[in-house]
């Protein structure tokens, strides 16, 4: 499901917004902003430039040089084809008018150009109109949403966020063939070991009937339906259940919702339990703490002051949990359980994550944070948090390879650097701290 449910993610106020997308999880859509955060239009040329990656791969001389082996390079990938049953005529029928969309190389490599703070992100997809259109959908298939339910555990609001998080409820989900967008990737740019997998496994969902090809529309990384499954994903977590023989979550409402509960149950989605908690932390708080590897029970991060905006307790205080800050001592504090990781499975973004709990809550009732974000504080540009990333390395702080996405690494590089020179070490990049780097 979405890594590529391409929204193009890099959310840089929140630190660690973009953590390393796993091929293995739904979305290896590379932590990337749902279709419904994006309303850019979309060019459809290529720009023939470099990417912005760096990576040998994206130089404008190696997409042109890819581009032009590009039925080569399809003909070579028929042997894996094969091993998951597609016959030779049925491989060439598929591929037979297929070229390469080149513009999907400058989306692939636009992430780092984003500069939404975590809250203008929380903005555009979780706001009112969404809350009322996720409790329509909720009511329109109360059915199916209890079936599903009680067939995997998984809240029916969670499912719900993620279907309005996606796609705004199937409004917006893309409108690029899957297989172009797939075959496309397999053979030019830097990801192609990864993608030849979802072009086999795209070419296989429509050998087997399960999505007829013409309606197998999605992203530019591949990603389809109103929930935005990988083709990958697909082949693991989608079921039929509707019971009419294919596995179809585009025009199966209960395929989709099931599927998608399918998904984050496999993710390790604890039946009644939620996904964290929004939270005051005290003044005299030790943000070294906040630390996605440190988890305590609940009463322990009590004992270190923390509490709820509205006084109320904890309802499940042995519970394990780990704080995100992410606007730092400025913002509201998160503590997150483990159905959090869950989410984070399905797209590896904090902030992603994040909207898809506090959409879910709102569709059961609740009200916005309690808490204020820094709505002042200054995004960062890429060349600025590249820049960031270098003066920590130059320091002897170890953030990785330097590319411009402030990543876990990043984030506690930056924590170490703060405590060094006395601030806070909440780890949230500023425009503040940039400068204090600047001038050691």
């Amino acid at each position: 499901m979405r890594a590529t449910r391409p929204i193009l993610m890099a959310i840089t106020l929140l630190v660690a917004v973009c953590a390393t997308a796993s091929a293995k999880n739904n979305g290896d859509r590379t932590g990337t902003i749902p279709a419904s955060a994006t309303a850019r239009p979309d060019a459809r040329e290529w720009s023939g430039e470099d990417g912005a990656s760096g990576h040998p791969q994206m130089t404008a001389a190696a997409i042109r040089q890819a581009a032009a082996n590009f039925q080569p390079c399809l003909d070579g990938l028929y042997p894996m084809a094969a091993r998951h049953g597609v016959s030779r005529m049925a491989y060439q029928s598929l591929t037979a008018h297929l070229s390469p969309d080149l513009r999907i190389m400058d989306l692939m490599d636009s992430q780092p150009e984003f500069t939404k703070a975590v809250w203008d992100y929380l903005d555009i997809l979780v706001n009112d109109k969404r809350v009322a259109n996720g409790r329509a959908m909720l009511e329109k298939y109360r059915s199916t949403f209890d079936a599903a339910e009680k067939a995997y555990g998984v809240d029916r609001s969670i499912i719900a966020a993620i279907w309005g998080v996606e796609t705004n409820y199937g409004a917006i989900g893309g409108d690029r063939p899957v297989l172009q967008s797939t075959a496309t990737l397999a053979c030019v740019g830097r990801r192609q070991r990864y993608f030849r997998d979802e072009f086999v496994a795209a070419l296989d969902i429509v050998n087997r009937g399960d999505v007829k090809q013409e309606k197998l529309i999605g992203s530019w990384a591949g990603a389809f339906g109103p929930t935005q499954f990988m083709p990958t994903a697909f082949k693991r977590y989608a079921v039929d259940f509707d019971g009419d023989g294919h596995r179809n979550v585009v025009d199966s409402t209960p395929d989709l919702i099931a599927s998608t509960a399918n998904n984050l149950k496999k993710a390790g989605w604890a039946s009644g339990q939620t996904w964290g908690y929004e939270v005051v932390i005290p003044a005299n708080f030790n943000f070294l703490l906040a630390d996605h590897h440190r988890k305590m029970t609940i009463a322990e991060w009590e004992r270190h002051g923390i509490t709820r905006p509205d006084g109320k307790p904890f309802p499940r205080p042995g519970d394990h949990a780990f704080l995100l800050v992410p606007a730092g001592v400025q913002g509201p504090g998160f503590l997150m359980l483990p159905n959090f990781k869950a989410i984070m499975k399905y797209n590896p973004a904090e902030a992603y994550a994040l909207a898809i709990g506090h959409l879910a809550d709102r569709l059961r009732g609740a009200g916005p944070f309690a808490q204020h974000w820094p709505r002042y504080e200054r995004v960062l540009t890429r060349a600025e948090r590249l820049e960031l990333q270098h003066l920590l390395e130059r320091h002897g702080f170890d953030v990785g390879e330097p590319d411009g996405r402030l990543g876990l690494k990043t984030r506690d590089a930056l924590r170490d650097f703060q405590a060094r020179i006395g601030h806070v070490p909440d780890g949230f990049a500023s425009a503040g701290v940039l400068e204090r780097l600047r001038s050691r």
